[in-house]
């Protein structure tokens, strides 16, 4: 077997220690007065903080070990491949190669085919846009009956046909389109993993000259190609701020390496520099779930980076196609509105005056036609469903109230969002059911292969559940109709929250007009890994009927989770051990009490096995992130050299496909063709490069990447230094992860309490509610 390049390491063995470390007896403290008003820490509203934040578990960028480059002495960030909230860091500097390995193409993964259909989305939006700005042709796009009609009266203009002759033609009855027969199902073969869309070696040889001259590392080469196309060395060489569009690259770096190539012809005020970093801070913003910004923080944030006039700076950039400009804020109708008779045009001038003046939003396009294509594809589904469905039956037969009101508002409504916590899941799963009994193709998407296994036995039909990406992917479900449409009647997607806007988008452009959709999950939870808050922003537009579980979590854990959700730290009864408080004094003990919980004290005070125990911490960094966490727990529960690029068979993993998708994995063996991973079931090969990018050790997670997923223990970790990292909805999230057990390691004193009690702001900025709410027509 040829090993692959050694990557991560395990650190220290904790210490044995078969003391029982925790007293089943102590419960969370309940939330002080004086903790009110402290800022969570949560995302961030402005481009500055876009820019600035690194290495936490609220979606900013992580920053690794820094690579010195030659010539002029820059260090260039290398971004590792941490799958934080908002986005997945990457390094694009592994260049391992497995002896004697011969690059064979890879057959169509999901992740491949997940991102072809973003393309094809994209591509579908553009010439949607383009039609709409070009002529029509009268009646150019008339089917059916409209069509009829329309040929009917041309044939009466020309004279081909009396008028009698179409008014004693009977109407022709609407055909009923039938259910297309579901794809056949075919053996998978094992997934491979996708590789990059590496350039030429040749385009890549000229990026690393044109680097070389400019004194960067050669290691960018291959992203800088990739990023930049065939033409990047030439992209480069015109524009070496080009540079910023390479993942990890820094404006101070892109400056310096401006200078070497540009001499002192270039300062802080250069188109070619000021565009670059208006893009630079948008794309940041989007990796923390933004899919606009205000101008305003834009241009303080290139006031921060020597810009001396940033609002030039701004409408350049637009003027460049680089960014989009959007204005929300008074309606326009009002700020057009004549003035009254009598009144002058000063006056009316003073008195808008007096009025909130309109936000002017700066955004990416991909995320402006993501959201806009959301926005109509959902206005479409609404006004497309049959209202006047009887499921009565069905509805009465339901085994609780909320499930019944679940039923009733889909049968009248194209379009419903359910929001509940985990006993909720019951809802849309009699919801289903009742769907398939009534003949319909019905089916339930979710974030997650556990979602999908809890999902298929709350209804009990495995094929009633599918995980969006293979929905999306047609690696799973019943496959697209002759129209390119998914072939059900009711989509219910669970995990509503994890949804990010271009997915979103993907998903409902792929549904046919008459499909009802019904948005399902618990709004106390991290929203999406990519950006935007779909199921937030269809929650505050009130664009559907909401329904509310009121079904609640069961037992100790949920009524913690409960409170919890509600602003309040309650202290909650725990008989079986269900909910255990460690105090911890730093990191490093921390570090060792959360080993012996998972090796020792769990599965023997609880009888949970170590393999179904997840650790989730705040971050990857430090000293209790989730790097020093797993290197600590493999030495002590699968101890090896790491013989295959840092991993050994039986290390417990997380495979991310694609970015903000983590699929939890266990290494299985490695060879020439990659390191195989036994992913649910799944079998994975991961090629040799792309290992050290996407794949890491999984006994430890952050909350984001926990999301959508349980186990039966859960050891949440709250070292000192992880304070600010701290939100409601980050504890929430957390602490919701555990079905039988909770322990929570402490060591943040009161900073707990208060991340609990402050309120959630939105943390993210975007337009889909204003889209929504906006007047149709």
């Amino acid at each position: 077997m040829t090993a692959l390049p050694r990557g991560e390491t395990p650190g220290s063995p904790a210490a044995d220690d078969d003391s029982v470390v925790a007293d089943p007896s102590a419960a969370v403290p309940a939330p002080s007065p004086e903790d009110e008003g402290h800022d969570d820490g949560e995302g961030s509203t402005t481009a500055a903080d876009a820019a600035d934040t690194e290495d936490d578990d609220s979606g900013t960028s992580g920053t690794g070990e820094a690579a010195e480059a030659g010539a002029g002495g820059m260090a260039y960030t290398e971004e590792a491949a941490d799958e934080t909230g908002g986005r997945t860091d990457t390094d694009g500097t592994a260049d391992g190669t497995v002896d004697g390995a011969a690059a064979a193409p890879a057959p169509l993964s999901e992740a491949e085919a997940e991102l072809a259909a973003q393309r094809e989305l994209r591509e579908r939006i553009e010439k949607r846009k383009a039609e709409k700005e070009g002529p029509i042709a009268a009646g150019a796009k008339l089917s059916g009956q409209a069509a009829d009609l329309l040929a009917a009266v041309r044939a009466v203009e020309s004279g081909e046909k009396p008028a009698a002759a179409f008014f004693d033609s009977p109407a022709p009855a609407a055909p009923r389109r039938a259910a297309p027969t579901p794809a056949p199902v075919r053996p998978r073969a094992p997934e491979q993993a996708p590789a990059p869309q590496g350039a030429s070696p040749e385009a890549v040889a000229a990026v690393a000259a044109v680097l070389a001259e400019g004194g960067a590392p050669g290691a960018l080469a291959g992203p800088a190609a990739e990023a930049l196309g065939a033409q990047a060395a030439d992209a480069l060489r015109e524009d070496p701020w080009q540079l910023l569009t390479v993942p990890g690259v820094r404006p101070e770096q892109a400056d310096g390496f401006a200078r070497a190539m540009l001499g002192a012809g270039c300062g802080p005020d250069d188109e070619r520099r000021t565009a670059a970093l208006v893009g630079w801070l948008l794309e940041r913003a989007a990796l923390q779930g933004h899919t606009a910004l205000d101008a305003t923080a834009v241009r303080a944030a290139l006031a921060e980076r020597s810009v001396t006039d940033p609002e030039a700076a701004v409408q350049h950039a637009v003027a460049e196609g680089v960014v989009l400009v959007f204005q929300d804020g008074q309606d326009d109708q009002e700020s057009e509105a004549p003035a009254e008779p009598g009144e002058d045009a000063a006056g009316s001038a003073e008195d808008r005056a007096g009025q909130e003046p309109v936000q002017v939003m700066l955004g990416l396009e991909r995320y402006a036609l993501a959201e806009e294509s959301l926005a109509d594809g959902l206005a479409r589904l609404v006004n497309a469903c049959e209202k006047d469905a009887d499921w009565t039956e069905p509805a009465s037969a339901a085994g609780s109230p909320s499930a019944a009101e679940l039923i009733r508002a889909v049968a009248a409504h194209g379009l419903v969002a359910h929001t509940g916590g985990e006993a909720a899941r019951a809802e849309p799963a009699a919801l289903i059911t009742a769907a398939r009994g009534l003949g319909l193709r019905a089916l339930g998407a979710v974030h997650s292969v556990d979602g999908r296994r809890r999902l298929a036995g709350a209804t009990g039909d495995p094929s009633a559940a599918v995980t969006l990406a293979g929905l999306l992917s047609g690696a799973e479900g019943p496959g697209r109709d002759e129209e390119g449409a998914i072939a059900v009647d009711l989509l219910v997607v669970l995990d509503a929250p994890q949804l990010d806007v271009e997915t979103a988008a993907i998903l409902v452009e792929s549904l046919a007009d008459g499909t009802r959709l019904v948005l399902s999950g618990d709004p106390g939870v991290l929203g999406s890994a990519g950006a935007g808050r779909v199921f937030a922003d269809v929650l505050d537009a009130r664009a559907c009927p909401q329904i509310v579980s009121r079904t609640p979590d069961p037992g100790p854990i949920g009524e913690l989770v409960s409170g919890i959700g509600i602003g309040e730290l309650n202290q909650v009864a725990a008989p079986g051990k269900e909910v255990v408080i460690v105090p911890v004094r730093d990191a490093g003990e921390a570090v060792h009490r959360t080993v012996q919980l998972v090796a020792d004290s769990v599965p023997r005070a609880i009888g949970v096995p170590s393999a179904d125990t997840q650790v989730i911490t705040v971050g990857h960094g430090g000293p209790a992130g989730t790097r020093a966490l797993n290197a600590a727990l493999k030495q002590r529960l699968n101890p090896g050299p790491g013989r295959f690029g840092g991993f050994d068979p039986g290390d417990r993993v997380v495979h991310v496909p694609t970015p903000g998708r983590t699929v939890p994995g266990e290494v299985v063996s490695a060879d020439a063709e990659g390191l195989h991973l036994d992913c649910a079931g799944a079998k994975v090969v991961v090629p040799q490069e792309r290992v050290e990018s996407s794949v890491r050790h999984g006994w430890a997670l952050s909350a984001h990447q926990a999301a959508g997923m349980r186990w039966p223990a859960v050891v949440v970790v709250l070292p000192g230094d992880a304070a600010q990292g701290l939100s409601r909805s980050w504890v929430y999230t957390a602490f919701s992860r555990g079905e039988r057990h909770l322990s929570v390691v402490h060591g943040v004193d009161q900073a707990l309490q208060r991340a609990v009690a402050q309120s959630p702001a939105q943390a993210r900025t975007t337009r889909l509610r204003t889209l929504l709410e906006a007047p149709a027509g």
